[in-house]
C-alpha cells in the first residue's frame, strides 16, 4: 500500500490569486471543446445540454417565464464560431436544435463564464462588446433580459468559482 502524501498547503489568498491568473491568461478551452464536439454523438450532446438547463431554469419554466420564446431559437457561440449551441423552447422545455438560430449571441469563453456566474451585469458585457447579438436582436435582448431578471444559480462546480 502506498503512503498517503500530505496535501500541499497554500494560503487561500495565494491560491485564489493563482486561479484568477490562470483563468485570465490561460488559452481558451474552445479548441479542446471543438475537438470533443466533433466526436460526440448528437444525442449525447442533447442530453448534456438539455437536462442541466431545464433543471437550472425549472422554476422559471414552470412559472411561464419562457412562454414568450415558444418555438424560437437562439444560438450561443464561443469565439465567433464553433463551438456553439442552438437552443429552442418547445412544449415547456429548453431543447438543443441542430442548425442556426434566429438570433446569435457571440463572445469569448470568459464573457460567457462571467455571464453565467453573474459576476458582471449582462448589459456591461454587451456595452463592452464582449458579447454581441446578431440576427433577431429583439429576441436576443429578450432572452438577455429574461436571464437578468431571473433568480437562478448554476449547478455547483460549473465554470469554477
Amino acid at each position: 500500500m502506498l503512503p498517503v502524501l500530505p496535501k500541499p498547503s497554500i494560503p487561500n489568498a495565494l491560491s485564489g490569486q493563482c486561479l484568477q491568473v490562470i483563468r485570465e491568461f490561460a488559452p481558451s478551452p474552445a479548441p479542446l471543446i471543438r475537438r470533443a464536439e466533433r466526436h460526440t454523438p448528437y444525442a449525447l450532446k442533447q442530453l448534456m445540454a438539455e437536462l442541466p438547463l431545464n433543471r437550472v431554469f425549472a422554476t422559471a419554466i414552470a412559472e411561464g417565464e419562457f412562454d414568450d420564446f415558444e418555438g424560437r431559437t437562439l444560438r450561443l457561440e464561443i469565439d465567433g464560431g464553433q463551438p456553439g449551441i442552438t437552443l429552442g423552447f418547445w412544449q415547456g422545455r429548453l431543447r438543443m436544435v441542430d442548425g442556426p438560430g434566429e438570433a446569435t449571441i457571440r463572445g469569448s469563453w470568459s464573457a460567457f463564464r462571467e455571464l453565467a456566474r453573474r459576476k458582471l451585469d449582462p448589459d456591461q458585457l454587451f456595452f463592452q462588446r464582449r458579447l454581441i447579438i446578431e440576427g433577431d436582436t429583439e429576441l436576443g435582448l429578450g432572452v438577455k433580459n429574461l436571464l437578468d431578471s431571473l433568480n437562478w444559480q448554476l449547478l455547483p462546480g460549473t465554470f469554477g468559482k
